[in-house]
């Protein structure tokens, strides 16, 4: 992953983990990024320094009858390269709201 340009996918990825989206499902969720791409773009900015993860106890999954997550947080270089992200992309200066889903027409 390049040092001065970031996809606008990973980008918004960034963005989602600076407003607090933690783990894959989250991101997945607040940005409507399939996980065919949220998941590799993680594991990419991992190997870069852009992001650190760690996995969750097995107790508090085990507690919620669920898997183990894996939450990821940004980096000092992740928060530089968001900054200039967002300077290349505007609209992501607007906040990310999680939005409901349209009714279903009959």
């Amino acid at each position: 992953m390049g040092k001065g340009y970031l996809s606008f996918s990973v980008a918004v990825i960034l963005q989602a983990l600076a407003n607090g989206y933690q783990y894959g499902f989250d991101i997945m969720d607040i940005t409507g990024l399939p996980s065919g791409t949220v998941y590799p773009a993680l594991r990419r900015l991992e190997a870069s320094g852009f992001v650190k993860s760690k996995w969750e106890k097995q107790t508090i999954a085990q507690e919620e009858q669920r898997p183990p997550r894996k939450y990821y947080e940004l980096t000092k270089l992740g928060h530089e390269a968001l900054a200039e992200a967002v300077r290349r992309y505007r609209v992501l200066e607007q906040p990310m709201v999680a939005s409901e889903p349209e009714p279903k027409r009959t």
